[in-house]
């Protein structure tokens, strides 16, 4: 796989999977799951009140590493990574690239009282029915893939499903894609066509985001002092994978990174 093109083969595989699901299971029966579309834990809040403010992210591979951790149990990892200090949870549920699934997320979600963020490939509200109906919290939104007016009337219809939205940023240009119905503003480290990763894209970016909107860095983060160095610049959320996943114990891992945090 050319790495170039990785983000283009992604959501070209996304778009494929997803007439697939359609037609096993449409729309109209899906939202027939969701009767009673109560409120969301708020992971807004959960970042804002937390001292770490670290999203700890279940993920088993990636396009660009390869398999990161194949054997790690989503029925034991996320508990364990909130009793280590996670703020929030992360679960990526893309099968094809990334090794997950909803079903992750639905195993996950009676055993932690944490909120759950739904990363993948979002481009049609089908995903934010699917989203709901697993039992999250949030939902990634991805300005590379989207137009701005597509992000906006995603990012309502997920407010609409009490799905709170971490919209997600590379470039000064994206910033466009903010909007009213967006609740946190992340800006990812990687770049999704390269995965090239680098946590100066944050403090590049810092001075020229939305001070009202929470904001969380991405990717490449694995050191405490750098996370120190983003909450001086106004980030207050962390998103964590590769730095505790690729490890033998993740959560052991995010309790001395937490610890290391503190002192």
């Amino acid at each position: 796989m050319e790495k170039q093109d990785i983000l283009q083969k992604i959501v070209a595989y996304k778009r494929e999977e997803l007439l697939q699901q359609e037609k096993m299971l449409p729309l109209a029966q899906l939202e027939k799951q969701l009767v009673d579309i109560t409120p969301c834990i708020s992971m807004k809040q959960a970042l804002a009140d937390s001292p770490s403010g670290i999203i700890a992210e279940f993920k088993r591979r990636s396009p660009s590493k390869g398999w990161i951790n194949r054997d790690a149990d989503i029925a034991v990892v996320p508990e364990a990574y909130e009793h280590a200090g996670a703020s929030a949870l992360s679960i990526l549920t893309d099968e094809h690239f990334f090794g997950g699934s909803l079903q992750d997320i639905r195993i996950a979600r009676p055993r932690v009282s944490l909120p759950v963020l739904r990363k993948d490939f979002i481009i049609n509200r089908y995903q934010l029915y699917q989203a709901k109906a697993a039992g999250c919290d949030a939902v990634l939104l991805i300005a590379a893939i989207l137009t701005s007016q597509a992000c906006r009337k995603l990012a309502r219809q997920a407010h609409d499903l009490q799905l709170e939205v971490l919209l997600e940023i590379h470039k000064e240009t994206e910033l466009d894609y903010v909007n009213e119905f967006v609740d946190m503003v992340g800006v990812n480290n990687r770049n999704l066509g390269t995965f090239h990763t680098d946590v100066a894209n944050s403090f590049a970016l810092a001075e020229l985001l939305p001070k009202e909107y929470l904001l969380v860095s991405e990717s490449g983060i694995s050191s405490p002092d750098t996370v120190r160095q983003l909450r001086s610049v106004g980030f207050r959320g962390f998103l964590m994978g590769e730095t505790f996943m690729k490890t033998a114990a993740p959560a052991v891992s995010l309790s001395n990174f937490i610890k290391q945090l503190t002192l």
